[in-house]
């Protein structure tokens, strides 16, 4: 059986179509069982660049960490801090 969707506004901008879908429900809009599975390969995560203040000490400490494993600095930062914020959610 296959019911009316409703018609998707036309949205001014990204925040106001963010307020929308934070309170309706897309199934309302949208047929998902039409929907198909897609790839973007060539899509890059979008990224912030932020300044951040350490102890010269601890960035030594990173830094020598960093080196056995070989790996950047930076990304060992980024991926101690992707741990311990995901630990946090999940003892949520």
């Amino acid at each position: 059986m296959s019911r009316k969707l409703k018609t998707i506004p036309q949205f001014r901008n990204e925040a106001e179509e963010r307020r929308f879908w934070e309170t309706h429900d897309s199934t309302d809009y949208i047929d998902w069982s039409k929907a198909k599975r897609m790839r973007f390969p060539n899509l890059k995560p979008s990224t912030t660049s932020i300044s951040l203040r350490l102890p010269v000490a601890l960035l030594e400490q990173i830094k020598v960490a960093a080196n056995k494993r070989d790996v950047p600095y930076q990304s060992l930062i980024k991926t101690w801090l992707a741990e311990k914020t995901n630990e946090q959610v999940s003892s949520r």
